[in-house]
């Protein structure tokens, strides 16, 4: 490593995920700013990616925003602090303190130009779809996906708003009410996060689904009641504890048999929301929404609320101590993150810090 050079963990096909010297982004674009990373969280979306990708990673093409294709670095959950800015970048300066918001979407002057800016034809990741990632010691990123981070926020809390923003959009694209009933299928960390997301909205009972025993403790400890598919038919203890059913199910496994599951533990009128990102097709009757009136929504990623989950932060919700279950440098991210995260399912969130 030089001083044009930095650490960067770089994905090259599944499997293939190499820690190495590469050059430090230039700063080109007016409105773009480097951010030296404090801490970036290995997220579900990069296990899929370095177990089975490519998903989101452009490998035959380009993507059309970032302009790069595999290799690319990755790591999209993470903050940091701002050490350049373009000529024309208003809303940071350098020594402020940020959570990144890596969507790739379509943008200019500063501004992305969608209302719903996640749902492009064009969406993209920084940190899965090129222009670089957070597992690096430097990256270059548009003013528009930086959001300042409260001063009572650590680095790691700021690098848990971007999963903790998936959780927050699916319950809030949902039609959930306080009072409202909850089944969460899948406490990995966007499962427990979306348990907190139901708290924080009113939700009166949670239950949640999870093979886990570390997983299911931790769920509990968040407020459910938990069950596992050891213990009987988990759809049919959802329905003995809730009457019948409950209001919303939310898919957070990316399983395809637990699709069904998920669907069945709702009552008649009930809703699903599919938060996984999957690897291969799932299969379910659709007699099991028609004649049950159920409906069936999907989220990708979030928009617009990012300062609303540091706000819930700040009252207590999405704690690192809650879901941080190790701590990693940079050049351990293989064989301590990625591969420990497949092989040992008590991990929930592993955080990653770059060297200085």
């Amino acid at each position: 490593m030089t001083d044009k050079t930095m650490r960067a963990a770089v994905w090259y096909k599944a499997r293939d995920l190499r820690v190495e010297d590469v050059p430090i982004p230039a700063l080109t674009d007016p409105h773009a700013v480097r951010v030296k990373v404090a801490a970036c969280g290995i997220c579900g979306s990069d296990l899929h990616e370095y177990a089975a990708g490519p998903i989101f990673i452009p490998v035959d093409a380009p993507h059309p925003i970032s302009g790069q294709q595999a290799p690319i670095v990755m790591g999209h959950e993470f903050a940091g602090e701002v050490v350049e800015v373009g000529s024309k970048v208003t809303r940071v300066k350098p020594g402020d303190r940020v959570a990144i918001e890596p969507i790739l979407s379509p943008n200019r002057d500063g501004a992305y130009l969608m209302e719903r800016y996640n749902l492009s034809p064009l969406l993209g990741f920084h940190g899965l779809s090129g222009g670089g990632g957070g597992f690096s010691q430097f990256t270059v990123v548009g003013e528009h996906m930086l959001h300042l981070m409260p001063d009572d926020l650590s680095w790691e809390q700021g690098a848990l708003v971007e999963p903790a923003a998936v959780a927050l959009h699916a319950v809030r694209q949902s039609g959930l009410k306080a009072g409202d009933s909850a089944a969460v299928f899948g406490t990995g960390p966007i499962g427990l996060m979306v348990i907190e997301a139901l708290k924080a909205a009113g939700a009166a009972s949670i239950h949640a689904v999870e093979t886990s025993d570390v997983r299911r403790a931790k769920a509990q400890d968040l407020g459910a009641t938990v069950h596992t598919p050891a213990d009987g038919d988990v759809v049919e203890a959802i329905h003995a504890a809730s009457s019948g059913g409950v209001d919303f199910a939310f898919e957070v496994t990316g399983v395809p048999s637990v699709l069904s599951q998920c669907i069945d533990a709702t009552h008649p009128g009930g809703e699903v929301v599919i938060v996984s990102i999957w690897e291969s097709n799932a299969s379910f009757q659709p007699n099991t929404l028609v004649i049950k009136e159920r409906t069936m929504r999907g989220i990708i990623a979030y928009r617009h609320v990012y300062p609303a989950v540091m706000a819930l932060m700040q009252r207590g919700y999405f704690r690192a101590e809650d879901l941080v279950t190790d701590r990693i440098a940079l050049d351990d991210v293989v064989e301590k993150g990625f591969e420990k995260l497949l092989n040992d399912k008590s991990q929930i969130k592993i955080m990653v810090t770059p060297p200085d």
